[in-house]
């Protein structure tokens, strides 16, 4: 720097993030030396993205209501269509790239697709069957460019 070296001595480093594709040999050997201890965390399954969508103060579930009910929609869940919600996501991370929590809200987005662009004053009850009329087609899609060499 310009004050002079920085003694990194007592410096704490953390990392975080999807590094499935890495290994510790990709880094340089100064970053190496500086993260000893590495931890996998395992794939999120049904129940915890579930979680995910109902318990937090502020869950995506929660800021969808707050949001549509800006523009007079009340959008109301009912416990089988958060559960098929969190199944689909993960069987699409299953399926597909495993990118955790953050399918839900490409989910979620492709549900209320329609309901965010309706005009007026109405009510939407996201249940098992309205999920899986919205999300049918996107399972269907299969990506075929992974058996292409």
């Amino acid at each position: 720097t310009r004050y002079g070296p920085v003694r990194t001595d007592h410096v704490l480093f953390i990392a975080a993030g999807a590094f499935h594709q890495c290994s510790p040999s990709d880094l340089i050997p100064e970053l190496q030396g500086r993260f000893p201890i590495r931890v996998e965390l395992g794939a999120l399954g049904a129940e915890d993205l579930e979680r995910i969508l109902t318990q937090p103060e502020h869950s995506l579930t929660k800021q969808y209501q707050a949001l549509l009910a800006v523009d007079g929609i009340e959008l109301s869940f009912t416990p089988d269509g958060v559960r098929e919600l969190a199944a689909m996501a993960q069987r699409l991370n299953t399926e597909q790239e495993d990118i955790g929590a953050r399918r839900l809200h490409t989910i979620l987005e492709k549900v209320l697709e329609e309901p965010a662009f309706a005009q007026g004053p109405a009510t939407v009850v996201i249940d098992r069957a309205y999920v899986r009329s919205r999300l049918v087609p996107i399972l269907e899609d299969t990506d075929l460019s992974h058996y292409i060499l």
